[in-house]
């Protein structure tokens, strides 16, 4: 019966895993078997091809991804254990009132005596939430948990997942103000645009804590470190490129500004209208949105017009940020010689590689089974550390070209390759490299707060005789 089961499972084209015996009872036999299948439909191929088999019956299915987020993926641990009178008296009352005088006395001190920090907050209203658009705060969550375990396993932060129930720029931007005092830093994510800019600008005007959006930022930090690299493989310079930009939203405009910053000086961007520029129709109405009309100001000086396909030519780096079938592959071979190719869109680029390999000296996507993966968490995780170890009031832009400096310098000119000018998202020395380039920048341009660090560290003058 089992080899009927399996030879039914084979011909489905499920890729067994493994087979487990649970329980054997007379003529009975109830095993659990673990199949790996490649999307929701294909399973239920499967599940239908067992079912099919005389005399086997499916008691149960399980789909091991929903059950890695059974109860959630992150919980609470202690630092100092409460086992006796004595650990009780020091970790709650009354000791604990002396602490809370301290921090009432100076409130720096809650950068000392409490979670502060090393604590960020993942905050979202679920309205961007990957490609699944508004899908509300609680479906929000497990996107929201997983980059709180990014954040502690590439960089030992603690992040917190805080959805929230509202879509009101106000109301957002209100609750988040009142939650800091918890927290070292905000890390917004899935917020849509373009209230993403202004909840962003706001809280970073209100807070003395770095106010990251991730979507924008991270996005930026980790495309720049792949062009750094990219130019370093092929010998030009960042000044010389003509680059065609498909996607004009929170990421877009991110993008854009960092690439500037680092030197590129030609950028047409485009939406679903075709290229961004101040002779637009929409411009000239005042209907175009605030960060398409940023873009028209500061890109596309000779306001060249058209759909991606027409303004392709002579180009020297495209890059997606939209959705795929944007482009042919075949519209590629009109760019410059030796061109550049960062299709982002996740899960289908907008150009596939092995369509594009005839035509592309470097390709880069958003997707981890083909090579030079471009992932947010190369970023995100170290410009926290780095911002939260020299208590940096704010992420500047001269941090983010850091931090993506740090990225590109993990690789190094031996490694360096078509296929690899970024490095894993596993390799531990990303988060490190970003970390301490990022810190050092704080420090050096005065974003750092370790001068208020005397006064914390000073220890507090207390009785003798403390009970």
């Amino acid at each position: 019966m089992l080899g009927k089961v399996t030879a039914a499972i084979g011909r489905a084209g499920g890729a067994i895993v493994a087979v487990d015996t649970v329980e054997a009872k007379g003529d009975r036999t109830l095993r659990e078997i673990t199949v790996e299948c490649w999307s929701v439909e294909h399973r239920g191929q499967v599940i239908s091809a067992v079912q099919a088999v005389r005399q086997a019956r499916v008691v149960e299915i399980t789909d091991r991804t929903f059950e890695a987020h059974r109860r959630g993926k992150i919980h609470t641990g202690l630092n100092l254990p409460v086992k006796t009178r004595d650990d009780l008296s020091m970790a709650y009352t009354p000791g604990v009132a002396r602490v809370c005088s301290a921090i009432a006395e100076n409130r720096q001190k809650a950068f000392k005596y409490t979670i502060k920090a090393n604590t960020v907050a993942v905050v979202s209203d679920g309205t961007a939430v990957l490609g699944l658009g508004d899908i509300g705060p609680e479906a929000a969550m497990p996107v929201m948990e997983g980059k709180a375990m990014l954040f502690k396993e590439f960089a030992d932060v603690d992040a917190f997942p805080i959805c929230l129930n509202t879509k009101d720029t106000d109301e957002i931007v209100e609750t988040v103000i009142r939650i800091s005092p918890t927290f070292g830093g905000i890390n917004l994510e899935d917020i849509s645009s373009p209230r993403c800019f202004e909840i962003e600008q706001r809280l970073q005007a209100a807070l003395d804590i770095p106010v990251f959006h991730d979507d924008q930022h991270g996005t930026a930090i980790v495309t720049l470190a792949a062009l750094i690299n990219a130019c370093r493989l092929t010998g030009r310079a960042m000044e010389d490129l003509d680059v065609l930009m498909v996607g004009a939203g929170a990421a877009g405009v991110a993008v854009a500004k960092i690439l500037m910053d680092a030197g590129v000086s030609s950028i047409v961007a485009c939406d679903r209208y075709g290229a961004i520029h101040q002779g637009r129709e929409d411009y000239g109405s005042g209907s175009m949105n605030a960060p398409k009309r940023w873009l028209a100001d500061n890109t596309n000086a000779a306001r060249r017009d058209g759909s991606p396909r027409e303004v392709i030519e002579g180009t020297d780096l495209f890059i997606g940020l939209s959705g795929p079938g944007i482009i042919e592959a075949k519209d590629l071979e009109r760019m410059g010689p030796d061109p550049f190719v960062f299709a982002m869109a996740n899960p289908n680029p907008e150009v596939r590689p092995e369509e594009a390999a005839p035509y592309v000296r470097v390709m880069a996507t958003g997707r981890s089974d083909y090579p030079n993966q471009i992932n947010n968490v190369l970023a995100f995780p170290g410009v926290f550390r780095g911002a939260l170890d020299v208590r940096a009031a704010s992420i500047s832009e001269e941090m983010k070209l850091a931090a993506a400096k740090g990225i590109a310098s993990v690789v190094e000119d031996d490694e360096l390759d078509e296929d690899y000018i970024i490095p894993s998202v596993f390799n531990r020395d990303v988060s490190q490299a970003v970390a301490a380039a990022v810190a050092e920048v704080a420090e050096r341009t005065g974003t750092s707060q370790t001068a208020g660090r005397e006064a914390i560290d000073q220890p507090t003058v207390e009785s003798a005789a403390v009970g």
